[in-house]
């Protein structure tokens, strides 16, 4: 148990020098913004003059000692305006000698007057010349010194030795930061003493004060109950790479969450609910013998991933030695700024945003990747949402509430729409809006998705990534796409990849949706698939039928039936497909399952379920 007198001390000795902490830094940091060329008194001062030549009738030095009444113990020669003077010094101080007859000169006021508007550019009037005694202004020279005053918006004064020597143009700049220099260096009265006792006290001060908050630390160490974070209770959790590279080695408790751990040091992993195992996105491999698979594991992870390793992040309990590796280096990804290119409206609830990056997409944005968008903090309120007028009734039938907030920092996840190189190098994503209508019920809308309906073209952002691993497997086998509601992104972009990459493997793409207004890009399929004999086309309407002038090619019901349903009336060949599926969880679960009883291993299914 540490004294009280010791603790007292801490925080008295604390509060002086942290004061004195806060004079230091904004005195320091006011000096630092004032323009140095105002401070020096350079912005009206003549900075050069043409040399002269020296009067060849000028007395020589030998000739001026000659005549000296007293002791010389130096002599300078210069110019007073036009007339060329020595500057004698002596045991009795400088005088100023006619350099033509050895006369001595006295300077008036009125040639002072004229020297200083020798040594002056600005556009001020000079007043008349002062000899003053020294003060805080001239304290770097003895003795009494001529001022003249100016009157600029500077308020200038120029300084002058009873020689006729310029000394300093003082001005407001340099008054306003001497006394901040004043504060910085703690000298009140001269303003020059760094070593005064003040300083020395606050250096002092702080030596103790870190003395004393070691003192209280090792105190209350002292004192903790270590029992669980020991010996036998200290833990290392290691991170890896991909590439097997030890990336970095934490000190953890044992018994707390790997997704926690990891977001108390920084690093934060890809993730929509915060950690609350309903969005799948925070995965990590365990290396080593792996735990055995949550509830959350088994319903957002594949067989395949759960026996290579893969677990949840936000349930991964930390015990001695836990290895993991990181998707992609993960820990290491740093925020990436862009801006908003243009803004689509392509149904009432889905909007294709394009984003242009600060820097260059480049080949890690391959299609089927995902970002993470930073929404900030924000207020918003329902006219901030445009939309085109023949969705006006789509939207009036929301009820939407006046305005909304969001008052933590949080991150969502999209997946490209397209690739890059097809979009002139943006970033091009399809955005669902989360309205809040459920059951005839308005709830308030999705923080994320309302805040990304509010932007507009110039807007800035910020995104992490690209991450996932949801991508196009190499090889000739048929490939089969399913998606519903945003999942069109990811698809779309792959589909577009293969095509544009010239594949000759057959391609198909079964899409579903509640009515044709929600189906986005559907005149761009049916052109691909009038432009390429390799692709098929295939849109599903869960609620009302197409109009008959545009039913061709458009079937009812839901999309994994009607595809099931298609895929044995021409005997496909289930296990030489590679199939793909992205959209709402309850399509995508019913799909998988399907799937699973046609025998299709799960090596050959790709999924992704975030994006609904």
């Amino acid at each position: 148990m540490m004294p009280r007198w010791l603790r007292k001390l801490h925080q008295v000795v604390g509060l002086l020098v942290g004061l004195q902490l806060l004079v230091w830094t904004c005195s320091g940091l006011v000096m630092s913004l004032l323009d140095v060329k105002k401070v020096r008194g350079e912005e009206f001062r003549v900075t050069s003059t043409s040399p002269r030549p020296w009067p060849a009738n000028a007395l020589s030095v030998d000739s001026l000692l000659a005549k000296a009444t007293a002791p010389v113990q130096s002599i300078s020669s210069g110019w007073l305006l036009d007339q060329p003077v020595y500057r004698v010094a002596g045991p009795q101080g400088p005088r100023l000698v006619d350099a033509s007859s050895g006369a001595g000169i006295v300077l008036s006021a009125e040639l002072v007057q004229k020297l200083a508007l020798a040594t002056y550019t600005g556009p001020g009037h000079p007043g008349q010349a002062e000899l003053l005694e020294p003060s805080l202004e001239t304290r770097a020279h003895a003795g009494r010194v001529w001022r003249v005053a100016f009157s600029d918006r500077e308020d200038t004064s120029v300084y002058l030795s009873q020689q006729g020597e310029l000394l300093w143009h003082r001005n407001r700049s340099w008054r306003f930061y001497d006394f901040f220099w004043m504060l910085h260096i703690m000298d009140y009265s001269g303003r020059t003493d760094f070593n005064n006792y003040l300083l020395l006290s606050m250096a002092v001060g702080g030596l103790g004060l870190a003395l004393s908050g070691l003192g209280l630390l090792i105190g209350r160490l002292r004192q903790i109950n270590w029992t669980g974070l020991g010996r036998s209770g200290r833990c290392e959790l290691s991170l890896f790479s991909p590439a097997g590279e030890k990336l970095q080695t934490l000190k953890a408790v044992p018994g707390k969450i790997v997704y926690q751990t990891l977001a108390g040091q920084g690093m934060q992993l890809p993730s929509n609910c915060g950690g609350g195992q309903s969005c799948g996105l925070c995965m990590v491999r365990v290396l080593g013998q792996a735990p055995a698979a949550t509830a959350a594991d088994r319903e957002h992870l594949s067989e395949r991933k759960i026996g290579s390793g893969w677990r949840l992040a936000c349930n991964l309990t930390i015990k001695q030695g836990l290895a993991i590796e990181l998707p992609e280096g993960v820990g290491q990804r740093t925020v990436c700024k862009a801006r908003v290119e243009a803004v689509r409206a392509l149904s009432p609830f889905l909007r294709e945003i394009t984003l242009r990056p600060e820097l260059p997409a480049a080949a890690q944005f391959r299609p089927g990747a995902y970002l993470q968008l930073h929404i900030p903090p924000y207020s918003m309120e329902r006219h901030q949402i445009e939309f085109p007028a023949d969705q006006a009734s789509d939207w009036a039938a929301l009820a939407l509430p006046a305005s909304w907030s969001n008052t933590q920092p949080l991150r969502r996840a999209y997946s490209l729409a397209c690739p890059v190189n097809q979009a002139d190098g943006c970033l091009t994503l399809l955005v669902r809006i989360a309205h809040g209508r459920q059951a005839l019920v308005n709830h308030p809308p999705g923080i994320g998705s309302s805040y990304l309906y509010g932007l507009k073209p110039g807007d800035a952002l910020e995104f992490t990534g690209p991450f996932g691993d949801f991508a196009v497997q190499s090889g000739g086998r048929q490939k089969v796409f399913i998606g519903g509601g945003a999942g069109m992104a990811p698809l779309r972009a792959m589909i577009r990849s293969l095509l544009e990459t010239g594949a000759a493997e057959r391609i198909q793409f079964w899409y579903g949706a509640q009515s044709l207004r929600d189906a986005p890009y559907v005149a761009e399929m049916k052109a691909f698939a009038l432009q390429y004999a390799n692709f098929t086309w295939h849109l599903v309407l869960s609620g009302p039928a197409a109009p008959p002038e545009l039913a061709s090619g458009i079937s009812t019901g839901l999309v994994h039936e009607r595809a099931q349903q298609a895929w044995l009336r021409e005997g496909l060949d289930f296990l030489a497909c590679d199939f793909y599926i992205c959209g709402p969880p309850a399509m995508l679960a019913a799909t998988r399952a399907m799937l699973k009883q046609r025998g299709v291993a799960d090596e050959r299914v790709s999924f992704d379920d975030f994006k609904s």
